[in-house]
């Protein structure tokens, strides 16, 4: 047999292999640790939006394929919550594309907007997708780094001004911001819409967060500022805020000129998904407002209950303004490489976290954080803080 000699898996995915996630899902199966690293909840979501998929099924609705910019009831409930949550009008037909989950949208549109060469800025730590889906574009990603201040991460608007060059095609904006729980205030996606006006940018904007924030933090989305709605492309999705992050549904709403451009790469990779779901989410959108005050709610407190119990265990805990995640500075335990710190923790205490490293261009800025998901049953987030009280 003929040795081949070059490598089968293409440069540009070079650098990016198994994922971190599927690495310590698989330790914490290994071990019968509590998995506090990957972010999905072990609870469903609420019984009537199940009850409303199932009924979607049984009536032949999304059995076959639905429409490729998405079934018009779920393209409808979306325009409508864009209005009447941040006065944002879209329209149904030619402004807002359903995707597979928040995922595929990132995909796409940085596979429709990202020429090879183009420069792609994105916050630093970020979500591991973002690396590969600006590499599959050929774009060039260029990290501004969130960096740790008095309990919180901040961004310099500074350091994101210098990083911008002729290069730039666009800002990729995750806001509340996995992993760090960073909730970009209006100052400052004030000052990042001037310089993305100022210097005729594209942004993609990640909001998949946007109804779990707390302690009266505001989710701001970015197109709803002056001159910003026809260069945002804004990213949402079913999975965080309904708890059914395998049923993949996301969608983007943006002008129909961006909408087009994602929309002709988006065909070309799933053409559409998750039909019978469609109709379901487009349901939970239009669920009332305590739905979306209680989750918030009980999420609340589930963060200050793990919060708390990590501090008690040693960490300095960066308390998080929204996500379901915390993250957490490992060094007054004595480690510095998170890495190092996340594979031996299953042994050492019997919980499964993130090292926050793999969300960095520049490693050794988030050598010493760890993330937490806090998206749990409030006795399974109990036990773990049980647990990782041995390490004091």
């Amino acid at each position: 047999m003929a040795v081949m000699t070059r490598p089968l898996l293409n440069r540009r995915l070079a650098e990016f292999g198994t994922t971190i996630f599927a690495e310590m899902s698989a330790l914490a199966a290994r071990t019968g640790s509590i998995n506090l690293g990957q972010g999905f909840p072990d609870t469903d979501g609420p019984e009537e939006i199940r009850e409303a998929a199932v009924r979607a099924v049984r009536d032949g609705r999304g059995n076959q394929y639905p429409p490729g910019p998405g079934v018009p009831e779920l393209r409808s409930a979306i325009a409508d919550h864009q209005r009447e949550r941040y006065g944002l009008t879209y329209d149904p037909d030619t402004e807002v594309l359903v995707t597979a989950g928040a995922t595929e949208a990132i995909a796409a549109a940085l596979l429709a907007l990202v020429e090879p060469g183009d420069e792609v800025i994105a916050l630093e730590p970020y979500y591991d997708s973002y690396a590969a889906c600006v590499a599959m574009a050929g774009g060039t990603r260029v990290p501004v780094t969130l960096r740790p201040h008095e309990g919180s991460y901040v961004l310099d608007l500074d350091e994101l001004r210098a990083a911008v060059t002729d290069r730039t095609r666009l800002i990729l904006l995750n806001t509340p911001h996995n992993p760090t729980g960073t909730v970009l205030t209006r100052d400052e996606l004030t000052a990042v819409a001037e310089l993305a006006i100022e210097r005729d940018l594209l942004v993609v904007t990640d909001e998949v967060y946007e109804h779990l924030v707390f302690d009266g933090a505001e989710h701001v989305p970015i197109a709803s500022l002056p001159g910003m709605r026809d260069r945002t492309v804004t990213i949402g999705s079913a999975g965080k805020t309904f708890s059914l992050t395998g049923w993949k549904v996301g969608w983007i709403t943006a002008s129909p000129e961006l909408t087009a451009a994602v929309r002709s790469a988006k065909q070309f990779l799933t053409y559409v998904s998750s039909g019978p779901f469609q109709y379901a989410i487009a349901e939970a959108l239009r669920l009332p407002a305590a739905y979306f005050d209680t989750l918030r709610a009980e999420l609340a407190a589930k963060r200050d209950l793990l919060s708390e119990g990590l501090a008690q265990a040693g960490f300095e805990v960066y308390r998080p303004a929204g996500t379901y995640f915390v993250t957490t500075d490992i060094r007054p335990l004595g480690a510095e490489d998170g890495f190092a710190f996340c594979r031996s923790l299953p042994e050492r205490a019997g919980v499964v976290a993130i090292p926050n490293a793999v969300f960095y261009d520049h490693r050794e800025a988030g050598a010493p954080f760890v993330r937490f998901a806090f998206c749990k049953k409030t006795e399974v987030l109990e036990e773990a803080v049980s647990r990782l009280k041995r390490l004091a």
